[in-house]
């Protein structure tokens, strides 16, 4: 979603990521160390649009808050800032979904999307915009679009409603590795959360669910059973069960929530066969322990 043309000077010393990117045929992008946009949706089927000010490329067409990154700034930091700066978003009242990445081997553009987690009106904060709107999304096509924003929307709304869920057999995870864990079951259920927990802060690669994209952030549930289950407090951005009776009948009662909540796919970690079995005639997806494993 290139940017031909930068905003006009802002008040203070300028980032070193505010100058063009040059492509090896000429072609020019604004942002040196490429750029990114926050697609924010609020849960009600609206999504947060930018009428963009006539001078500024594309001018009069309705596109997403966004510009470039700084420098050893990550695409989601970059996105946040930017829609805070041009739209007052708060940047903690979004719930990261997925990033696509649109990459002209010299330049980068990063959708990020996300879903408002508390309700918020949009406003502007800089001189980059004529209006900010909630449009519902049937009403986005016709709007007379940036054409990069355009040309990317199809794919973002069919995945707007998407939500991938990922239940997790704790126990069964933990058993995997014969690393002691029989002796500190409580212990052992702590850092199995806080590799978890450090995955929902990073999401994952779009592929392990495959999906479409580059990131998804899904949400985690982590079923605890036994003497695991008094184990650690809340966690940032993971559902915790504590089983209080069976641990497989748990989970197959976080997976059957997370299917009648229309999330999808709705991926269930274990190797027990009986188990697979359950959560499968519900519609999940089940991978072992290992494909966990491997993201973390």
């Amino acid at each position: 979603m290139p940017d031909a043309t930068p905003p006009g000077p802002p008040p203070g010393p300028r980032d070193p990521g505010d100058a063009w990117a040059v492509g090896p045929d000429g072609t020019k992008a604004w942002g040196r160390f490429g750029a990114a946009g926050l697609l924010v949706d609020d849960g009600d089927g609206r999504v947060l649009l930018q009428h963009r000010v006539e001078w500024s490329h594309h001018g009069g067409t309705w596109g997403i808050p966004g510009g470039a990154r700084h420098l050893g700034e990550d695409a989601v930091t970059g996105a946040l800032r930017e829609s805070a700066e041009e739209a007052g978003v708060p940047a903690d009242g979004v719930d990261l979904r997925h990033t696509a990445v649109l990459d002209l081997g010299f330049w980068t553009y990063t959708t990020v999307v996300g879903r408002a987690s508390t309700p918020f009106e949009p406003v502007i904060a800089d001189r980059e915009s004529l209006e900010l709107a909630w449009v519902p999304v049937a009403d986005v096509d016709d709007l007379p679009l940036h054409p990069g924003f355009g040309a990317s929307w199809p794919a973002l709304r069919a995945r707007i409603a998407t939500t991938p869920h990922v239940v997790v057999d704790a126990a069964n995870v933990v058993g995997s590795v014969p690393d002691g864990w029989w002796k500190d079951r409580a212990g052992a259920a702590v850092r199995l959360l806080s590799s978890v927990e450090a995955l929902a802060g990073v999401g994952v690669v779009a592929a392990v669910l495959a999906l479409p994209f580059d990131r998804w952030w899904p949400r985690w549930t982590v079923v605890l059973e036994g003497e695991a289950a008094r184990a650690g407090a809340g966690v940032d951005g993971v559902a915790v069960v504590r089983a209080t009776g069976s641990g497989d009948d748990a989970i197959v009662e976080a997976a059957r929530a997370a299917v009648d909540a229309g999330h999808a796919p709705v991926v269930v970690v274990t190797a027990d066969r009986e188990l697979r079995s359950r959560v499968e005639a519900l519609g999940a997806t089940v991978h072992g322990p290992s494909w966990l494993r491997d993201q973390f």
